[in-house]
Formats: C-alpha cells, structure tokens, sequence
C-alpha cells in the first residue's frame, strides 16, 4: 500500500473512531413493498467520488456493507477511488424467498430485510440494512427465530470460549466490558430468542458488510438504533443461506448471486447446480425462455446485482 493510500486509510479510521462516522444518513434504505407477485425492490445508482472519499465513506454513506460495495466495483481502489471517480451503488435487490413479514436475514448477502407491520391508509414498505456476520468458525446460524428482548446501553460479558480464542493471540479479554464508545455491543442491542445471540451496535463501524462478528449480527451505530427503535419484542427472525436469489419484475426473470458461504458451497460448480435449481422452481409457477449465457455470467461474476436471465426473444412453446 502506497503512502498516499495509507494515510486515506488511517484518516478514515481515525474518524469512524473520534466522531461516530460524521455526515451519514439519518434514514435507512426504505422502499416501497410490490405486490406478491413482484420481487425487485429500489434501484442501481452510479455517483461520484469525492476527494479522499473510500468505498467504506461511501458504502456507509448509502446503506451499503464493505464487500458488496467492493465486489460491485472490482476495478475501483477502495482506498482511493480518487476524486470523480464513477462507484456503482448495489441498490436494488431482489427480495429473498422467505414470508414478507418481520426480519429477513440472508447470510451471504450480509444484508437484513425488515417488513414493518401495515398502517393504517399507509403503504407497505421494506427496509433494509447491511449487516455483519459470523466468521466460518463461528457461523451465524440459520432458521426461526425471534427477538427476545431489547437493551440500551448493554454491557457485555464475553463467553469463555471468545476470551479463550483472545488468550490463544496473546491477547486479554475483560470478564465484564461496561457500556460506553468502546463497547463492541455499541449502543442498542436485540437478543434474540436463540442463546448467545444478538443484533447489536459496534464500535467498529468499518467492519459492517463482512464476516467478522462470533455469530451475531453486528449493524451501523446509526441503523441499529433505527431497528432498536422499531422492531418490537417478539418479531419473528428468519435467518436463510440464499447466495442465489430469483425474482420477478415487469414479466422478466431476475437473478442476483452473491459469494456463497466457504463452509457451505466448494466451487462455482456446486454454485452453478444451486443457480439452476432456483431458476427451476422459478419457471415452475411462470414459465420463460431463458438465457444461459445471462446465467452463466451471473454465477460466474458473484457481483451482487439484479440481472435479466429471462429473453424476450423467444416464445414458450405449449408441451
């Protein structure tokens, strides 16, 4: 890393820690529902860097994690993209094959969807944040849950086996870390109804977007206060492993694949037979021709991006 890039990095760094990550959003990514029968949600948007911007100024910026910014831009430095420099903004998503209702985590995307409940002569929306991850050693685990309970300000106890894992690097870990600027828990926490495990606040915020966290799901100070402030107790939690998401949107097919889980997926083969399986229960409620080479671009690219699969091209011959 060049002179220039380090002291980008270390300025940013430095930042994030003495002012909280200053000129972010207020709100979250918030959209308007579709209809059952729709399934992409907001839209792909390019802007421009600013002078010393990185791809995590920007990410943070507009509700985005470190590596799906990162993979939507390969050719871009993420240190120093340079001033002017074009950043594609992932924003548009399909949503995930799960009930739209409550908290929808899908681990390879590192991205929660939170469906509010409706009000009354308002519109549905969606809202949806980027989240951390468990590592492969300590991985986020998947199915039903629920949040169990809400805490401000939590203090954190870390279990014996994470104070264990810091001995073995040398390091101390504190039995008790009270609330304050360097509580990993950050601010607001929600406990989930599955022992050890929580959504909660960091004092890290450069870290969101990645698979850093000993299972729980760590968010951005600033939108974790938002879903502490909205999500009541007992909202239902449902955790999926999705890397290749299907959608439909105007008659045509979507597909978006993300990098599938180490643990769970060896090679774009495996990732390849996954795809298809997804395009086929797809093409079983609707069927289109479709585009193999559009498929095979998608699976073979991973960037996280809503792509037409479907041809207008063709017609569907009756059987």
């Amino acid at each position: 890393m060049s002179l220039t890039r380090h002291a980008i990095r270390l300025r940013h760094l430095l930042l994030t820690l003495a002012l909280g990550g200053a000129a972010v959003p207020v709100s979250a990514e918030t959209l308007p529902l579709p209809p059952t029968d729709v399934d992409l949600v907001g839209q792909v948007r390019t802007i421009h860097a600013e002078h010393e911007d990185t791809l995590l100024d920007i990410a943070r910026r507009y509700h985005l994690g470190h590596d799906e910014i990162v993979i939507a831009n390969p050719d871009v430095d993420r240190w120093l993209p340079g001033d002017g420099t074009p950043v594609l903004l992932p924003t548009r998503y399909i949503l995930p094959d799960a009930p739209r209702n409550g908290m929808v985590l899908n681990v390879p995307e590192m991205r929660v969807y939170f469906y509010p409940p409706a009000r009354k002569d308002e519109p549905r929306v969606v809202k949806t944040y980027p989240v951390s991850v468990g590592r492969m050693d300590w991985a986020t685990p998947l199915g039903q849950a629920k949040v169990a309970s809400k805490q401000k300000d939590p203090a954190w106890r870390p279990p014996q086996s994470i104070r264990a894992e810091a001995a073995a690097r040398g390091e101390t870990l504190p039995e008790y870390v009270p609330p304050g600027p360097n509580n990993p828990l950050g601010q607001f926490a929600l406990r989930l109804n599955i022992p050890g495990y929580l959504i909660h606040g960091t004092d890290k915020p450069w870290g969101v977007g990645m698979r850093v966290t000993h299972g729980c799901l760590r968010m951005y100070p600033e939108d974790i206060e938002i879903i502490y402030q909205e999500v009541p107790v007992g909202t239902p939690v449902q955790i999926v492993n999705q890397p290749v998401k299907v959608g439909w949107f105007a008659g045509m097919l979507y597909m978006e694949v993300h990098p599938p889980l180490e643990e769970d997926i060896a090679g774009k083969t495996a990732l390849m037979n996954t795809a298809l399986d997804v395009v086929e229960a797809a093409l079983k409620k609707r069927p289109v021709p479709i585009s193999g080479e559009a498929i095979n671009r998608a699976v073979h690219e991973q960037r996280g991006l809503p792509v037409v699969i479907s041809r207008n091209d063709l017609t569907v011959r009756s059987r």
